[in-house]
């Protein structure tokens, strides 16, 4: 099983094929993501420091530059993990004070 390794929150083993955002709340990581995993409110971005993850599709690519986000960051809704990877969440419900959002589906 590939490990997520998250800056400042430790490490867990995870399903290989897994969405990154459900892995992170599903391991008490509190990220958001309030238009429920859909590519669109970019709040579940994460900067992905090393590891192996799929490539930027079409949605993730409009969605980043639709609001001026740098490359270095991925948003955890578009993410599966491959393999070991090691992430750093940009915004959860403690850095911002907002609830996470709907549960982003499978």
């Amino acid at each position: 099983m590939p490990i997520v390794s998250v800056i400042g929150y430790g490490e867990f083993k995870v399903e290989k094929g897994k969405k990154l955002v459900l892995a992170l709340e599903d391991n008490g990581i509190h990220i958001l993501h309030r238009c429920g995993g859909k590519a669109r409110c970019t709040t579940c971005r994460v900067e992905v420091l090393a590891g192996e993850y799929y490539e930027t599709k079409e949605i993730e690519k409009s969605a980043l530059s639709e609001k001026g986000i740098e490359d270095l960051l991925r948003l955890s809704c578009q993410v599966y993990v491959n393999g070991d990877v090691t992430v750093r969440p940009i915004l959860t419900v403690e850095s911002s004070g907002m609830n996470a959002g709907p549960r982003p589906a499978d």
